[in-house]
């Protein structure tokens, strides 16, 4: 990396405290740029309005995805943003590119049968003798939080035990950009909680641990999902942030509003909770087409 790489991704870490899979998709974003170019890549400053065209249209013909596309785009524009604001560059050559509109894609939303199905595995199954006894116990708590709070994946590996408030019953979160929320947690979360802390005997630290007491990382998580999918009825992958968005489309369906859904999911942007609403209203269609006899 050069010193305006060097001199961003500080920028990034310290003054906008982003997340470390933010700064490691920047950089991707900016080395497959780099690795583009080739031998024609003299430095950041000399790149030109045209040849990030030019990048634009290799990966349109590639093939590559819009969402995909603007991400790359995106790290790169922040970048030249950056170089523009605290570099002493004049103007930005990305700003101006044209970017494919992006696909409009509904997220996708597990059934109330099919949560119910998910939560219920981790306690139903036996307990393997290989593992600590506490396990299957931990593993339900997680679940029954994802579900209760529609908390991102990191916001949960971030918890600990203080952040739970069993009195109020509510959890203080983390989100992006180090902005903190409140967040209700229902009844068998709290309770699945306290019977994990019970049977770990977690008084402090890190909320959930690792087989090693350690806190708990992202692959052990996936792997969970991955375990307990195997034992479900549900015919799809699944993943934190499927809870997440069932989480957000259910609270819809029963009639929360959209500016307290905001709040809980921790939105900068009404716009991103609004994508909720067209999956319930899908939902009510399907529900329509499927029951009225002359739909």
């Amino acid at each position: 990396m050069d010193s305006d790489e060097n001199a961003f991704f500080s920028f990034m870490t310290v003054e906008r405290s982003a997340s470390p899979r933010t700064l490691g998709n920047y950089r991707d974003a900016l080395a497959v740029y780099r690795t583009w170019r080739g031998e024609a890549f003299v430095s950041w400053r000399d790149e030109s309005e045209d040849d990030f065209r030019d990048y634009l249209f290799a990966l349109m013909k590639q093939g590559f995805k819009r969402a995909t596309i603007r991400l790359r785009f995106a790290a790169l524009r922040s970048f030249y943003k950056y170089l523009v604001l605290r570099g002493g560059l004049g103007r930005s050559p990305v700003a101006a590119v044209q970017l494919p509109k992006p696909e409009r894609s509904l997220p996708v939303v597990l059934t109330i049968a099919q949560i119910d199905d998910l939560l219920a595995i981790p306690l139903r199954l036996p307990v393997d003798k290989k593992s600590p006894p506490w396990l299957s116990f931990r593993d339900a708590a997680i679940l029954e939080l994802f579900y209760s709070c529609g908390l991102r994946i990191s916001e949960l590996l971030a918890l600990d035990v203080k952040d739970v408030d069993f009195i109020g019953d509510t959890v203080r979160v983390m989100g992006k950009g180090s902005k903190e929320r409140v967040v209700p947690i229902g009844g068998p979360a709290v309770s699945a909680i306290q019977r994990y802390r019970q049977e770990a005997v977690v008084t402090s630290g890190p909320l959930f641990l690792s087989k090693r007491r350690t806190r708990i990382t992202q692959q052990s998580v996936d792997l969970l999902l991955k375990k307990y999918l195997k034992h479900s009825s549900i015919p799809f992958a699944i993943s934190p942030h499927k809870l997440r968005h069932s989480f957000a489309t259910h609270l819809l369906d029963a009639g929360a509003d959209l500016r307290s859904v905001q709040s809980m999911l921790g939105h900068a942007s009404l716009s991103t909770t609004q994508i909720y609403t067209h999956v319930t209203k899908e939902r009510l269609k399907k529900a329509y087409d499927d029951a009225h006899p002359r739909a």
